[in-house]
């Protein structure tokens, strides 16, 4: 299944596709895998040391936002779009539920510190969080 980015435009005949897709069971246990495979992936674009451990807290917070609704049993799915310094990171989990993250706790807070153009939303039966995170060489 692919996460569809309502931020990226949208052509006919092509769909987006993200570079790395992952999907894992819905459970707070296995935010640990997709920290580990941020931090490789961030690694390879040569973000700093920095760089990565802010962009792994962002994906723990991500996955906190959407986790904190998903349903027993579900899916956390996670794109990642790699660019030349940067990543577009979208966390989503199976929710039934369609409240949107409470925008005034301390994870909302972290994440929109580490990170830009975060987005957030439910669509169907998907709650997600998308934001980018540039490397600091990069800027």
């Amino acid at each position: 299944m692919c996460l569809t980015d309502p931020t990226i435009p949208k052509d006919n005949n092509v769909s987006p596709r993200p570079d790395v897709e992952l999907r894992l069971p819905a459970e707070s246990a296995y935010v640990a895998v997709l920290r580990m495979t941020t931090a490789g992936l961030a690694a390879r674009l040569d973000f700093t040391l920095d760089d990565i451990e802010d962009l792994r807290m962002a994906v723990g917070e991500a996955c906190a936002l959407v986790l904190d609704h998903a349903d027993p049993g579900g899916d956390l799915h996670a794109t990642f779009d790699l660019t030349d310094g940067s990543i577009r990171v979208s966390v989503s989990a199976d929710s039934s539920h369609g409240a949107d993250p409470d925008r005034d706790s301390f994870g909302w807070q972290v994440l929109t510190a580490l990170t830009s153009d975060v987005v957030t939303s439910h669509e169907g039966h998907l709650r997600w969080v998308s934001f980018t995170v540039r490397s600091s060489i990069a800027a």
